[in-house]
């Protein structure tokens, strides 16, 4: 049981002692080495070979400041007290990689303590409350190396450790699996709504076959097309024959194909904005049921699907606001703060103001509207204002222009893309479950609450 389990100092249980990372001018900057910056240590948790900016780097830098796979990462500093601290593990190491003035490395001896069994107590709310222990704030959160080694940390015999570590990262790997997953639904949906709405390849490849000029802005495109000839997979002949084989000319969208119609998204979507009920009244807040969403909601996101939200509204609460609930399918965008988050809610939610809401319709599809606003973000961003921070108002979104394939071609692309958002749904309910799963067994497994069999029952049991 954890009781038992002996306190040691975090220092003690290290190979190396602990260092702060390194800061070079901006002369040293662009070659050599890659870097784990602040963005890095807050944006991946397990730190994998990713893309990393770069610094030159002296010999002493090297022998110093390098990172091995089992490093645990700590955030010197943070504008925020709960980021101070926060604690990310090297995974994987496939070239010489060094970390900034603002990181903590601590190097765990492997002989007296398992990496990962480390990263999960620090992240845990043990590990958590014991950070903010020795957090100190001045103009910013921070810690210091000589506090961090003097935590005392619960530590079971090594082959505990790696059972807890085991276990967790188990379920981590599922969750990663899951979202690398969902990056290339997502990559499939964007590569196919761009091959016809935006490059239009099927109607350069009926151009091309008749014999009809392509516009220069195109042209490259069908040379394009041209060299793929046999290589490439056309479009069956049931959709193919919908699309056109000639363009014409729109001073606002520039060539288009001939035959589809230019409206606005606000003649052809029905957009809805939202608002925010009095926080003051409990009334609408006290033991809300429906999900209310805000842009802060939808930056936590790391797909394009939203499956809860942070606050709820009563039904009193879902009433003032003029859009009311809106439903299952609805793609949210944010209007300020930034512009531009995008989520497809597979939940009925109400939106606060600094949403513009579109709701689907047997038409377009939530897919379709999600690529075509990701496709047409910087038109959208151009019509925004504001002296504080820039917003685009429903009056100056609704008149952009669009182009509207036929209903033939937009059935075809909704049934394609069907299929690539039911896929991602799934994936993120799984990793909902699979999150929560690991967030339940974290603590218990830590405190020794719950025997590493019975967990290991629950890991096997989620596939």
């Amino acid at each position: 049981m954890a009781s038992e389990w002996p306190l040691i100092k975090f220092g003690d249980l290290l190979s190396v002692p602990i260092r702060n990372g390194i800061y070079k001018k901006k002369e040293f900057h662009g070659r050599g080495a890659r870097i784990v910056n602040m963005g890095e240590l807050f944006g991946h948790p397990r730190l994998f070979d990713i893309e990393m900016k770069r610094v030159e780097i002296s010999e002493r830098d090297a022998v110093n400041c390098l990172l091995n796979e089992g490093d645990l990462l700590f955030a010197r500093r943070s504008l925020t007290a709960e980021g101070a601290g926060k604690c990310s593990i090297v995974k994987e190491v496939n070239e010489a990689t060094t970390f900034e003035s603002s990181i903590i490395r601590a190097r765990p001896d492997h002989s007296k303590a398992n990496s990962e069994y480390l990263y999960y107590y620090f992240g845990s709310y043990y590990g958590k409350a014991l950070m903010r222990s020795i957090m100190r704030q001045v103009a910013v959160a921070g810690i210091t190396g000589t506090d961090l080694k003097q935590l005392e940390i619960p530590t079971p015999p090594i082959p505990t450790q790696k059972s807890i570590a085991y276990i967790l990262g188990t379920l981590d790997d599922k969750i990663e699996l899951n979202r690398q997953m969902n990056g290339t639904l997502e990559s499939m949906a964007r590569a196919l709504f761009k091959s016809w709405f935006v490059d239009f390849d099927p109607v350069i490849d009926k151009a091309l076959a008749a014999g009809n000029p392509i516009p220069e802005p195109l042209s490259q495109r069908a040379q394009t097309r041209r060299d793929l000839g046999t290589h490439r997979n056309p479009l069956p002949k049931n959709i193919q024959k919908h699309f056109p084989d000639a363009f014409v000319f729109d001073d606002e969208l520039g060539w288009t194909p001939e035959g589809w119609e230019v409206s606005s998204i606000g003649e052809e979507v029905e957009s809805v904005g939202g608002g925010t009920p009095s926080t003051k009244n409990p009334d609408y807040w006290d033991g809300g049921e429906h999900s209310f969403c805000t842009p802060k909601d939808m930056s936590r996101l790391d797909s394009m699907v939203l499956l809860n939200t942070e606050r709820h509204l009563t039904d009193a609460g879902a009433a003032k606001i003029n859009s009311g609930i809106l439903p299952v399918r609805t793609l949210l965008m944010s209007s300020r703060a930034p512009i531009g988050y995008l989520a497809i809610s597979d939940i009925p939610v109400s939106v606060n103001q600094g949403i513009i809401a579109m709701l689907p319709s047997d038409r377009y599809s939530p897919l379709y509207l999600r690529c075509w606003a990701d496709f047409n973000m910087r038109r959208i961003e151009d019509r925004a204002n504001g002296s504080t921070f820039q917003e685009i108002s429903k009056k100056n979104f609704r008149p952009i222009e669009k182009l509207v394939p036929s209903k033939l071609i937009l059935a075809a692309f909704n049934s394609e893309a069907e299929a690539i958002y039911l896929r991602c749904v799934r994936a993120c309910k799984d990793i909902s479950t699979l999150t929560k799963l690991r967030d339940t067994l974290l603590p218990k497994l830590l405190s020794g609450e719950l025997r590493i069999p019975d967990a290991e029952e629950l890991v096997a049991a989620n596939g």
